[in-house]
């Protein structure tokens, strides 16, 4: 200071020379120099062409140094960022509210400094800029710490470090106010300072150092593997099912409405993913598997018995675990049909949880009146042993009105398995918190731990999306313990933070895994032993899979598909064709030849060409050649091709399914539906192009059919036989119409009024629909359904006589024998089709068939819808039941020796240890 004081006072009238000429350079160069936190031009000014007044000295060049406001800070960082274009302006908008918070921060300690040096007898003005350079000094850390923790937009990020780079360089370097922040010996600063750093290193800083010893981290990784291959082990014997003396430890979480719960396991998880409500939304256990994946970039969820696959969006997780539990109807309310979700993450430890419904005081008013004690009840059923309690209490509510300790103390008693949990902390006074951790009136032997879950309110802007909250938790937390060091520091023994929340579950997870081993090993050797018997006397220790239970039975369908191909050929096809054509014959001889059914009675009109007068007429009579030529035309013109197709794939599908249900096939409906699917695709796909072509062959007899004596004799045995079938049918349906009626004399009397009326010998009055003769309108229904049946009986024996006639031996006689034609004419069309369809139909069917059954249910076939299929059966279920607990429980006793093997090595290890050096590490815990 008293240099600067010589030079004003040996150089004033140099300045003033000086000045004039200078005056814009020297404006310029202090400009140039003052720090990005100092106003611009904050000097005295002058009007241009004026010099410094005569006698001032260089201390006037000097920017006046005064307590640096945050008020003077925040506006020119606030302004200089609102100079950036519009267009980025949103994004840099959540960015600077953190900033301002920061600086903030930071302003604060400044006054509270500067407050203390004002105090203080030491005030002078070297002092003062010391405590300058202080403010300044935690001003820089304030923004450095905002840099680091919040993520920040790189086009941001970028444009900070240039200004950054820029004020410093503005303030002539760092050197100056660092010397002065390292020479300060301020004892309130440095009291802070301790306080901050152990409340940081206690609550679990996520920069904390590992400082466990090279034995104690190689314990701890043993552990975790030990917890993560249990945890791997209990969800294998999930895969089966298994009894009771099974269950390995989970960490239960209980508690009541609105304590809280949900937040300790999403703070734990570190997403947002449970159901939420107004109303109860969590209505089934909910077993939550978390999974370490220390190489994984990308955390998500499965669903094991649904198949999502993996879920990375956890708020879909949240709308599928809702829907889960809303599915549960509203008169039940809960079920104790657990969710399984396992949560796959770089940053979640390997834990076991089951969050269930949480304790009601009160049922509302669309609530059943037993939900509280079937609440109860679900919960008692989880937190037997051996698993461990997570009870969950609210800091507002006094522990004796907690209905989690309450429940955990009938069937915890000693509080020996028991964790307590304490959150909102924030919302008591720190000295009541304290009391509550170190709870004396119901003591837990694995203590209390003391959390604030809170998040702050997302809303518009600073939505958090899908983003990982427990940064966030952490330091809510230790921004709120670090503040009352008293209570919660060190010295106070208690032990709060979901960090050291995250441990302790790890640790008192891994030791009661670790205790259990023996007795899971023996339960498991248990069960082994009752499935080992159970396989070997129920199915004579014959291994099963899905696969090749498959392929057995799909060999044994190929089997009886191809003993039917043998059986089933040309003559086969012919019989079936012949068989419906001849029906068709007799559809044109009834319509064009014999009695027409009797739909009214009135008097029957005489027709031209009675029936009884054909053997005697004569063979150019145009009536008769008309309708039997029509006849002709109506055969061959029938589609013979769609209808002979239609009639052989009929008979092939109903083969198959005939197969099928003597099959084993029979009680699986995944396979019969394959399999008809194929032979239904097959059939339809050669229907198409074979009934066409064979339309093609037999479009000759549509115009012209000449036949040999041969094929004329056939037909006339053939349709001798056909009548006397078709006439044993009438006879049979005319019998029971008489036993429908109540008798022969009753059939009889109806039969004899019809015919009556029929000739004319009664006169009706309207339709008789209504009844007439004192007959009812039923009975005369029936009636005129016997008379048809009866008349038809006539006409068949009859035209078998005429058949059998030595008129009808001469194929000359075709007119007066048109039974005989028509059925020759059959056989004409049925010798072409059957060929036909015996090489384009058949054949190609039995080639394909056999290679799509391969393709749908053997090497296109997923392994799921194998076991799908296999275990249609419920017989061959419990086969592979037995056949997978007996292989699951194998390699999980294979899994837990290898771990016991791993014990009794450390166990030496720990033994020669402590004979060598007085003390072991060792797993101590089992």
């Amino acid at each position: 200071m008293s240099g600067r004081l010589l030079i004003s006072g040996v150089l004033p009238l140099a300045r003033r020379v000086a000045y004039q000429p200078a005056r814009r350079g020297l404006t310029t160069h202090a400009t140039a120099r003052i720090s990005g936190l100092l106003r611009t031009g904050a000097g005295p000014r002058f009007p241009a062409g004026r010099s410094w007044p005569f006698g001032t000295s260089s201390i006037h060049n000097v920017p006046a140094v005064r307590s640096i406001s945050i008020v003077r800070i925040i506006p020119n960082l606030f302004f200089k960022l609102l100079r950036l274009p519009a267009l980025l302006g949103a994004s840099g908008i959540a960015g600077i509210a953190y900033i301002q918070y920061q600086a903030n921060q930071a302003g604060t300690y400044a006054i509270d400094v500067l407050g203390r040096a004002r105090d203080s007898a030491a005030a002078t003005a070297t002092g003062l800029f010391e405590g300058a350079g202080s403010i300044a000094e935690q001003t820089r850390r304030g923004w450095q710490k905002t840099r680091d923790d919040i993520e920040i937009p790189e086009w941001l990020r970028n444009i900070m470090e240039k200004r950054e780079t820029s004020n410093e360089g503005g303030n002539g370097g760092p050197g100056g106010n660092r010397n002065h922040k390292e020479s300060s010996t301020s004892s309130s600063s440095t009291t802070a300072a301790a306080g901050g750093a152990t409340a940081a290193a206690f609550y679990g800083s996520e920069t904390e150092e590992d400082d466990r010893t090279a034995a104690g981290a190689a314990k701890d990784d043993q552990m975790m593997m030990l917890t993560k291959k249990m945890i791997e082990i209990r969800g294998l014997l999930q895969q089966v099912d298994q009894s009771d003396t099974l269950t390995l430890p989970s960490i239960v979480v209980v508690g009541s409405q609105s304590s809280g719960k949900s937040s300790v396991l999403e703070a734990i998880v570190g997403h947002e993913f449970l159901p939420k409500g107004s109303n109860m939304v969590t209505r089934r256990p909910i077993e939550l598997t978390l999974v370490n994946t220390p190489d994984a970039t990308v955390e998500y969820g499965e669903f094991p018995a649904l198949g999502l696959g993996r879920v990375t969006d956890f708020q879909q997780i949240q709308r599928t675990l809702t829907d889960l539990n809303l599915a549960v109807p509203e008169k039940d309310c809960v079920s104790d049909d657990p969710i399984q979700l396992r949560i796959y993450s770089p940053k979640v430890p390997d834990l076991s949880l089951i969050d269930l419904p949480g304790y009601i005081q009160v049922s509302g008013y669309d609530q059943p009146t037993e939900l509280k004690q079937k609440i109860a009840d679900l919960c008692e059923k989880y937190i037997k042993p051996p698993n461990i309690i997570l009870a969950i209490s609210a800091a507002d509510v006094d522990l004796a009105n907690s209905t989690a300790l309450r429940a955990s103390r009938r069937v915890d008693p000693r509080g020996e398995r028991t964790i307590g949990v304490i959150t909102k902390m924030d919302l008591v006074d720190p000295q009541r918190g304290q009391d509550l951790l170190t709870d004396r009136k119901y003591p837990l032997r694995l203590g209390y731990v003391g959390v604030v879950c809170k998040l702050p309110q997302s809303t518009g802007f600073f939505n958090r999306g899908n983003g990982n909250i427990t940064s966030t938790i952490v330091k809510t937390e230790n921004a709120y313990f670090g503040a009352h060091p008293a209570e919660f520091g060190h010295g106070s023994d208690v032990t709060v933070g979901t960090t050291n929340l995250r441990q302790k579950l790890m640790h008192v997870l891994e030791t009661t895994l670790a205790s259990s081993l023996g007795s899971t090993s023996e339960a498991i050797r248990q069960e082994l032993a009752e499935t080992s018997y159970e396989f070997k006397v129920q199915y004579n220790d014959r291994s099963m899979s899905a696969e090749s239970y498959l392929a057995e039975s799909l060999d044994a369908f190929k089997h009886s598909f191809k003993g039917f191909s043998e059986q089933f050929g040309r003559v086969e096809i012919r019989d079936l064709l012949k068989h419906e054509i001849d029906q068709q014959v007799l559809n044109q001889l009834a319509h064009r030849y014999w009695n027409k059914p009797i739909s009214d009675l009135v008097p029957v009109s005489l027709e031209p060409g009675q029936l009884a007068d054909l053997p005697k007429a004569d063979s150019d009579d145009p009536v008769w050649q008309h309708k039997l030529e029509s006849a002709q035309s109506a055969l061959t013109k029938l589609g013979i091709g769609r209808l002979a197709t239609t009639v052989i794939a009929t008979a092939l599908q109903n083969r198959v399914d005939f197969l099928v249900e003597h099959s084993t096939f029979a009680s699986h409906p995944f396979a019969r539906q394959a399999i008809t699917d194929a032979s239904t695709t097959i059939l339809r796909d050669l229907s198409f192009d074979t009934s066409d072509e064979l339309e093609i062959c037999i479009k000759p007899y549509k115009f012209r059919i000449e036949l040999e004596d041969n094929e004329w004799n056939k037909g006339r045995d053939n349709v001798t036989r056909v009548l006397k079938e078709e006439l044993k049918t009438v006879d049979e349906a005319f019998g029971g119409v008489e036993q429908e009626v109540g008798g022969k004399k009753k059939l009889k009397d109806v039969i004899g009024f019809i015919d009556r009326v029929r000739k004319g010998e009664i006169v009706l009055e309207g339709d008789g629909a209504g009844g007439a003769g004192g007959f009812s309108a039923a009975l005369l229904r029936r009636g005129r359904e016997a008379t048809f049946l009866r008349d038809r009986s006539e006409i068949l024996k009859l035209r078998i006589k005429a058949v059998q006639s030595r008129q009808c031996k001469d194929r000359k006689n075709k007119y007066q024998c048109p039974e005989v034609f028509l059925d020759a004419v059959a056989d004409k069309l049925t010798t072409t089709a059957d060929l036909f369809l015996d090489a384009e139909l058949l054949e190609k069917f039995k080639y394909l068939f056999p290679r799509e059954l391969d393709a749908k249910l053997g090497r296109n076939l997923s392994a799921t819808d194998m076991e799908r299929f296999a275990r249609e059966d419920p017989k061959v279920r419990r086969h592979l039941d037995v056949v997978k607990r007996k292989d699951m429980l194998e390699f999980v006793l294979k899994e837990i020796e290898s771990l016991r093997q791993l014990e009794g090595r450390e166990r030496k290890q720990s033994g020669r240890n402590q004979s060598g050096n007085g003390a072991g590490r060792g797993w101590s815990l089992f």
